[in-house]
């Protein structure tokens, strides 16, 4: 009888230990799920950026908005600073949940991943130092044109180069296509005009001017892998903030009021 009741309760016990094994891995997997991480390349203000003088942490426009969205969804928000040529293998290597990097959905980048809705529209921007003569688009024949590796405007450099010969030059980080222009490797380079304008409030001796861009394949969305659901919860919120004017104030506190 002794011997029943000493095994029941041993019985009783594993199962009891096994429960709390179960809850913590329950737990545990629950508490990962409520942390979303955000891959971005930041080196592009306004959108996303480092103050290096003052700090580490990244910030900008993305950053506000990404901090909006997964806040009323409930989640907690990691950054990922990469290589904006790296960030889509990245979304797919699941080593993000998402990417916000003033990113535009072209048709190729959306046979790897599923996008938002457009949340901001730019256009591009040739830039180049104010005695350089380059004043429009054909001035830029036989010049050396740098872009940053991956970006929409690496695109656009080869579209260019079908109609007016150019050498394209390419970079990881749009300060580097800036360094080049000023050491005078570069003749000019194509940067989105929100980016490009807060350059020159720092650089004084450069300037720019916008190009017309394919209405298809204007604007920035959010990244996502094939078949998140995060896709759709994210366009809800995106929704809301457009129709209650929180985005807009991002709007306004990042870009100064363009839209």
């Amino acid at each position: 009888m002794k011997k029943a009741i000493v095994l029941l309760l041993t019985i009783v016990m594993a199962i009891g230990l096994a429960a709390c094994g179960t809850s913590g891995k329950e737990s545990k997997k629950s508490s990962e799920k409520k942390k979303l991480v955000m891959a971005t390349s930041a080196d592009y203000a306004p959108f996303e950026f480092v103050e290096t003088e003052k700090s580490d942490e990244i910030k900008g426009f993305d950053v506000d908005l990404a901090k909006a969205i997964t806040s009323k969804l409930g989640y907690k928000l990691e950054i990922k600073d990469m290589d904006f040529n790296g960030l889509i293998q990245g979304l797919k290597s699941g080593q993000a949940d998402f990417v916000m990097a003033g990113m535009t959905p072209t048709e190729k980048r959306k046979k790897n991943v599923d996008f938002s809705n457009i949340y901001y529209t730019a256009q591009h921007m040739i830039v180049s130092e104010k005695d350089s003569g380059i004043t429009k688009l054909e001035d830029l024949k036989g010049k050396t044109v740098g872009v940053q590796l991956g970006s929409i405007q690496e695109g656009k450099a080869n579209d260019i180069n079908k109609q007016i010969p150019i050498k394209i030059e390419n970079r990881n980080r749009i300060p580097d296509l800036i360094q080049e222009i000023k050491s005078g490797r570069f003749d000019a380079a194509i940067i989105e005009d929100t980016v490009a304008k807060g350059y020159f409030a720092k650089e004084k001796d450069l300037v720019g001017f916008t190009i017309s861009d394919d209405p298809n394949e204007a604007g920035s969305a959010i990244a996502f892998p094939k078949n998140s659901d995060l896709t759709e919860k994210f366009n809800k919120e995106l929704k809301k903030m457009k129709e209650n004017g929180e985005l807009q104030k991002l709007v306004v506190k990042w870009f100064g009021g363009e839209s």
